[in-house]
């Protein structure tokens, strides 16, 4: 599993005009499953998601995680982050897992970070969204399961 994870004073989804989700501070998280993840990658994004220090403490120090801030998640399913782009130039998704699996995963993801405290919102797997953020710091990481 791979997300990109970007440190937000907000961010929305918009479905064909229409707003389905928005949260202030937190996480914007792109999420991205790989054929062959299983449920040690799904545990393993989880706990590396909720406990990433990258929240600023009292000394302007990225030592607070999402769990810290009582900030919240936005979860946005992202199949084009598992794209292969070492040969030629039109990415291959071939990699990215098959919907139907990718969606249940991208819901135990999101229901993952809701019981350990995180409020959580998500955009509409499978629909072309407008997201919209606005990135603090910038800060963004890029977390993967295998690596």
């Amino acid at each position: 599993m791979r997300a990109l994870i970007q440190r937000v004073t907000s961010a929305s989804v918009d479905v064909a005009g229409d707003r389905i989700s928005e949260i202030g501070p937190g996480l914007l998280v792109l999420l991205a499953v790989i054929k062959g993840d299983n449920d040690d990658d799904l545990r393993y994004l989880v706990r590396k998601v909720s406990n990433l220090r990258i929240f600023e403490d009292e000394n302007g120090r990225m030592d607070l995680s999402i769990l810290d801030t009582g900030g919240e998640a936005l979860v946005v399913s992202q199949f084009t982050l598992a794209a292969e782009t070492r040969k030629g130039n039109r990415p291959s998704f071939t990699g990215a897992e098959e919907p139907e699996k990718a969606e249940a995963v991208y819901e135990r993801f999101m229901r993952g970070l809701s019981t350990l405290g995180v409020r959580v919102q998500g955009g509409r797997f499978g629909a072309m969204m407008d997201v919209t953020l606005v990135n603090d710091g910038p800060v963004t990481i890029m977390v993967d399961s295998r690596i």
